[in-house]
Formats: C-alpha cells, sequence, structure tokens
C-alpha cells in the first residue's frame, strides 16, 4: 500500500509543478506565443504517463531478460547492467561478446539485430514465425520465451543452422 501511495504523490508532484514551465516553451514557427489551454492543463499529466509506460515497460523487459538469463545458465542480475547485458545476450546466442561494437554502426545494427533474435529463437527450439515475432513486437513475445515452456539448449541452434 506504501507504494501507490507514494506513486501518488509522485504523479501529484508532477501534475502541479510542470504546467509551469509548458508556459514558457510554446513556439510557433520561431514566436513565442501563448500556449493552448490544453497542453498547460495536461502537461504533468501527459508527462507522468509517458513516464509510467516507460517505466513498466523497461520493468518487464529487464524481469524477462533475468529469466532468460538464467534459464541460459547465465546469471539474471546481468540485465541490470547496460552493455553487459548485451554481451551476455551474445554469448547466450553463440556470438563473442565483441560484437556489440557492432551494434554502433547504423543499418549493422538493424541486421545485427535480426540475427541475434533468430539465434535466440533457435536456441530456445523455436521457428521462424517465433524470430519474426521476436523482431516486430519483442515486448510481447520476450516474455513468452522468458516464462513459457521453452528451454534454452545451444544444440538445437546449430543444428537448426546446419539443417541436420
Amino acid at each position: 500500500m506504501k507504494i501507490i501511495y507514494y506513486l501518488g504523490a509522485l504523479l501529484s508532484y508532477f501534475i502541479t509543478l510542470t504546467p509551469a514551465f509548458a508556459e514558457v516553451t510554446c513556439r510557433v514557427n520561431g514566436k513565442l506565443v501563448e500556449c493552448p489551454e490544453w497542453l498547460t492543463n495536461n502537461f504533468g499529466l501527459i508527462f507522468t504517463s509517458y513516464f509510467i509506460i516507460w517505466a513498466l515497460l523497461t520493468t518487464l523487459l529487464i524481469v524477462t531478460l533475468w529469466k532468460i538469463f538464467t534459464k541460459a545458465g547465465q546469471k539474471g542480475w546481468a540485465s541490470i547492467i547496460p552493455f553487459y547485458n548485451a554481451v551476455i545476450l551474445f554469448r547466450i546466442v553463440g556470438f563473442s561478446g565483441w560484437w556489440i561494437l557492432l551494434m554502433f554502426i547504423p543499418f549493422v545494427n538493424f541486421i545485427l539485430y535480426v540475427i541475434v533474435m533468430n539465434s535466440l529463437s533457435k536456441s530456445f527450439g523455436k521457428e521462424m514465425g517465433f524470430t519474426i515475432g521476436l523482431i516486430i513486437l519483442p515486448f510481447i513475445f520476450l516474455p513468452i520465451l522468458a516464462f513459457g515452456k521453452a528451454t534454452y539448449n545451444p544444440i538445437l541452434r546449430t543444428k537448426m543452422e546446419t539443417g541436420q
């Protein structure tokens, strides 16, 4: 119950403080103008709603990656540390941790993301349809992978890649 109380206090803090900042920042075609009433009255609510959705999706991703890491025999706490969680994910799918450097190259990072998601789904015995789901809707398919009955088996990944 204390969590709900503190969340409500945080919401009221943002709702009451942010309209004062919204009035100053309205700019149209380079000229400062009076902000619309709907924006000044609801800015705190819009910002707070965005923040809550972001926090929930981030928490879901951390919990999901924690479960996937533990299924794969890795330490779950690694899902909390930025960049290190990507290194561990690369290890799970059979790549070297140095591949993370390719994630900083535009367009190459998307191709690498597709390859990693494909290898991840193969590591858990899933097919191409599940890979497409991981690429398009990861916030739905990663929890299915984490909390479903799929088990990690790196041999499945290599068998699927070689066609045996």
